[in-house]
């Protein structure tokens, strides 16, 4: 049985890692070229290079634990995460709808029944939420102390209804030391983020659109304004279900 780290220990693997790992940007430029050599179409395209980009996400945070040899204390059902605030552009979450539409309908549909529960017995909170400047780190404690659930978060069984994917905020917070830290404070000063892939990730991304969009290729998604657009998780989805996802 691996035992949890302390803050100590986590902040001296982090330092390891700063000083001794190299991430090797090209295997997610290898996933572009791959993609743009394909015989897929263009939303294929765009779908795969999503998803394919999301789990390298997870496969590099592994090769950095597994070089500094951390365990995550994470576990399904904790859902402490799904409070904080995430903010993603407007590329992304096109993608994310996109994905979730070509989901089995079963699955689907309880997603967007969801929704529909969500934002109506959350809206108290949402409405104090989305005022809020996503661009100021600051905002973080006092979204938090909401207690507003991300609306990909089932309530019943507290795991994500999207888990493949799920965005890059939700794959980087991590815990190393005991899940208690999680479970009794708003801001816990152990977990680890390795928020820094989201430029790796993005920017593999934005190639892979910049050529699509370049080469004249019909994209579902608005380039390259939607890469520059950001705001709330639940902003985005509450545009979406209203329709008004491409006004200005």
């Amino acid at each position: 049985m691996n035992r949890y780290l302390t803050h100590q220990e986590i902040i001296d693997k982090s330092n390891r890692i700063n000083e001794s790992y190299e991430l090797d940007s090209e295997v997610f430029e290898t996933i572009v070229d791959d993609l743009l050599n394909s015989e897929a179409d263009t939303e294929e395209v765009i779908l795969d290079g999503f998803q394919r980009l999301l789990a390298e996400i997870n496969h590099e945070i592994g090769r950095m634990e597994d070089h500094v040899s951390m365990t995550p204390s994470c576990f399904k059902g904790c859902a402490f995460c799904c409070y904080f605030p995430i903010i993603i552009s407007k590329m992304e979450a096109k993608m994310l709808f996109r994905s979730i539409e070509s989901f089995p309908d079963e699955r689907k549909e309880r997603i967007y029944d969801h929704w529909a529960d969500y934002y109506s017995t959350q809206s108290g909170k949402l409405n104090k939420a989305l005022k809020m400047d996503h661009t100021e780190e600051s905002i973080k404690f006092d979204y938090k102390r909401l207690n507003l659930p991300c609306p990909m978060l089932d309530p019943k069984t507290q795991a994500c209804m999207a888990y493949e994917v799920r965005p890059v905020p939700c794959r980087t917070y991590l815990n190393y030391a005991d899940p208690n830290v999680c479970a009794e404070n708003h801001l816990p000063k152990e977990p680890f983020s390795y928020e820094f892939l989201y430029n790796h990730y993005f920017g593999a991304l934005n190639e892979l659109i910049q050529f699509l969009y370049e080469n004249g290729e019909e994209l579902f998604v608005d380039y390259p304004s939607d890469a520059w657009s950001y705001d709330f998780l639940p902003a985005w989805v509450q545009k979406w279900r209203e329709g008004t996802l491409d006004e200005l």
